[in-house]
């Protein structure tokens, strides 16, 4: 009787675990090329731990199947090591991509590059993680990204899905704030592009239409390509009239530029040789206005291929 209760508690236990994959599926690399004269080992652990972390901890009491899990990249390159205070000094891009319903195609959902990616980690450490003490700087740098990620994910599948895991992305920055390695890119003000820059004006009500415009653009635009291209690329003229109206509403926002910024190539492909001359003004004055770094990629849509 001991071994068959054995044997079904084991069982319920591993449809529990496939009930409940992880949420993210992330690819962690960390060069340390610029270092030099160090034991090698402390960066292959690192990379090592920070992966096994990530993609094996359960961050919400969402139910993933394994290939709904959200891929991600996190590429840490080291600037500087103190082996002897363990401090890394380092800079991080961070991505995530979303498929593409009925196709072979991912969207980059989000993207940053972090330049203030600090914190200090010794050899064997083991990472542990709390949403109510927040007392690590490396542990809270990758909760607050994997929870940015996880929360923009949601809001490109529902209106406004992503927003309680946003709002603990917001409270790992407030509470993160008192981190003596990691200070820098917590506060609010440091700078537009930080941490507490992003998430927080995620949030803000006056980017509600920016939000709306992430789920528009994604679930009933690219989800639709292969359906109905012409429907599809009319609602995501709808979420560049969001998008213009998140920018009325917040011109200090550096989202719309940010989110431009990983999105251009896709947007040009999106409505080169399709797009009605009048749709085409609208996109190249109002991405101008947002972004205009990338006017040379806004014009090409002009053009017939």
């Amino acid at each position: 009787m001991n071994i068959l209760r054995t044997f079904f508690i084991l069982l319920s236990s591993l449809i529990a675990c496939t009930l409940q994959a992880q949420e993210l599926d992330a690819r962690v690399t960390v060069n340390h090329s610029q270092v030099e004269g160090t034991n090698v080992s402390v960066f292959e652990q690192l990379e090592e731990r920070l992966t096994d972390f990530i993609n094996q901890r359960q961050w919400t009491d969402l139910q993933f199947k394994k290939n709904e899990r959200i891929n991600c990249n996190f590429s840490i390159t080291v600037k500087k090591y103190d082996e002897s205070a363990n401090q890394f000094t380092c800079s991080a891009n961070i991505s995530a991509t979303r498929p593409v319903y009925n196709s072979s195609y991912s969207t980059t959902s989000f993207a940053t590059n972090d330049n203030n990616f600090n914190f200090t980690f010794q050899e064997f450490d083991q990472l542990e993680f709390r949403t109510d003490q927040i007392d690590t700087d490396l542990t809270a740098l990758i909760a607050y990204y994997a929870y940015l990620i996880i929360g923009i994910d949601l809001d490109t599948m529902s209106p406004m899905g992503g927003t309680n895991y946003l709002q603990t992305a917001l409270d790992i920055c407030n509470s993160a704030q008192s981190l003596t390695v990691s200070a820098k890119g917590w506060k609010a003000f440091d700078d537009g592009k930080n941490r507490y820059g992003i998430v927080n004006d995620w949030l803000d009500g006056g980017m509600t239409d920016f939000r709306k415009a992430q789920y528009t653009y994604h679930r009933q635009g690219l989800d639709l390509m292969t359906e109905n291209s012409e429907r599809a690329r009319a609602n995501i003229t709808a979420a560049f009239e969001d998008l213009k109206k998140a920018r009325e509403n917040k011109s200090l926002s550096l989202l719309p530029q940010l989110w431009t910024e990983y999105k251009a190539d896709e947007i040009v492909n999106i409505y080169q040789g399709h797009a009605t001359q009048k749709e085409k003004e609208f996109l190249i004055e109002l991405l101008t206005n947002i972004n205009a770094s990338k006017s040379a990629s806004w014009n090409k849509i002009r053009s017939a291929n």
